[in-house]
Order: structure tokens, then C-alpha cells, then sequence
């Protein structure tokens, strides 16, 4: 009877070990389990930050300065002279020498000579002239009220780029944009050069704004 006792007692004590054990085993899995799951949650986040990341670089990317293309051409040669005079003035705050300026570019628009654009783009052509002028007569009339004057340019500025792109230009252009002009709407002008000089603002602002787009001819 005394032998059969001491046999259970120490099957119970091998089963308890047993036990004991598997227990851990299994803990062990579970933990070895759960930080495969960290690691792979850790791996996707560095994946996708990684994504983020091109997807970051692929739209500065996108903001750099772009390029336009035009036909040369002498015929848009004293709109660009006027447009520029108006715009230089505009720099310098001289209300009275831009107002002069778009005096000139109006009887430049009265003479222009449309016979080298190509037919299709005649009715184009007659609208924006039609609108730049209008611009033009706007900055000539108010020689007084360079703010006045400053909202056509902007206008205008938009005119002349559609202008060129139908009829051509004789030398390079520079689009440049500032962000805020118009209550932070910004404005663009166009320049002989790269160089910063702000006709919103003047003296106040000189250097606001910057290139988007180069503007040559072939």
C-alpha cells in the first residue's frame, strides 16, 4: 500500500512539471508571437513614412520652375517694350511714368500687325488685345491712383503672356509670381531678367515673389 502512494505521488509530481512546462512554452510562442507583430508593424510604418516621404519629393518636385516655349517674333516687340516700361514704373512708385507707359502700349495695341498669326487664332488674338488694352487705357488714366493702376497691370500681365503665346516674342521672359498681392492671392508680371523687382508693391515689398516660369523663343 505504502509503495503504491509513493508511486502517485510521484506521477503527480512529474505531471505538475509537465505542466509547468508547457505553460511557458506556450508563453514563450506567444511573446516570441507578439513581437513579430511589433516588428512588422514597425517595418510598415517605415515603409509608408518612406512613401510619404517620395511622395514629399515628387511635389517639390512639381513646384519647380517650368518652362514655355515661343515662336520668335519682331511683331510683339513695342507691346513687350510698353508692357516693360509700365512694369518698371510700377518699381519705382511713379504712378505718372506708368500712366505715360500705357499710353504707349495702347497705340501699340492700335498698331499691331496681326497678319502673321495664323488664321485660327485670329478671334483669339482680337479678344485678348480687346481685354489688354481696355488694361492698358485703365493704367493711362490714372496717373493719380497707382493702386488702381497696379490691379490692370495684373490684369495686363496675364494678357501679354497670352499674347506672346499666340504671336511670339523677341527675346527671353521671366513669369515671376507673388504670393501676396491681392489679399494673399498674389499676382505675376513678367520681367527681362530674374531679377526680384516687385511692381505690386515697390519700395514697400522689393522683393517679393519669385520665378515660375522661363519664357524663351526658338
Amino acid at each position: 500500500m505504502k509503495q503504491i502512494t509513493y508511486i502517485l505521488a510521484i506521477t503527480a509530481i512529474l505531471f505538475s512539471a509537465t505542466a509547468v512546462s508547457g505553460q511557458k512554452q506556450d508563453e514563450k510562442v506567444h511573446t516570441t508571437s507578439g513581437m513579430h507583430q511589433a516588428g512588422d508593424i514597425h517595418h510598415h510604418g517605415e515603409v509608408m513614412h518612406h512613401n510619404d516621404m517620395q511622395m514629399g519629393s515628387g511635389m517639390e518636385h512639381h513646384m519647380d520652375n517650368s518652362s514655355m516655349t515661343v515662336r520668335e517674333s519682331k511683331t510683339t516687340s513695342l507691346v513687350i517694350d510698353s508692357y516693360l516700361k509700365i512694369k518698371n514704373a510700377l518699381v519705382a512708385d511713379n504712378g505718372k511714368e506708368a500712366a505715360l507707359a500705357g499710353k504707349g502700349l495702347v497705340n501699340a495695341f492700335d498698331n499691331f500687325d496681326k497678319s502673321s498669326v495664323p488664321a485660327v487664332k485670329m478671334s483669339e488674338l482680337k479678344e485678348i488685345i480687346e481685354d489688354a488694352r481696355e488694361n492698358a487705357d485703365h493704367i493711362s488714366e490714372n496717373k493719380g491712383d497707382i493702386d488702381h493702376q497696379r490691379e490692370h497691370f495684373d490684369l495686363l500681365s496675364t494678357d501679354i503672356k497670352d499674347l506672346i503665346a499666340i504671336a511670339g516674342a523677341d527675346r527671353t521672359l521671366y513669369q515671376i509670381f507673388c504670393p501676396m498681392y491681392n489679399n494673399g492671392e498674389g499676382g505675376m508680371w513678367l520681367s527681362a531678367n530674374n531679377e526680384i523687382k516687385n511692381p505690386f508693391y515697390g519700395s514697400k515689398m522689393m522683393t517679393c515673389g519669385e520665378v515660375k516660369t522661363v519664357i524663351s523663343i526658338q
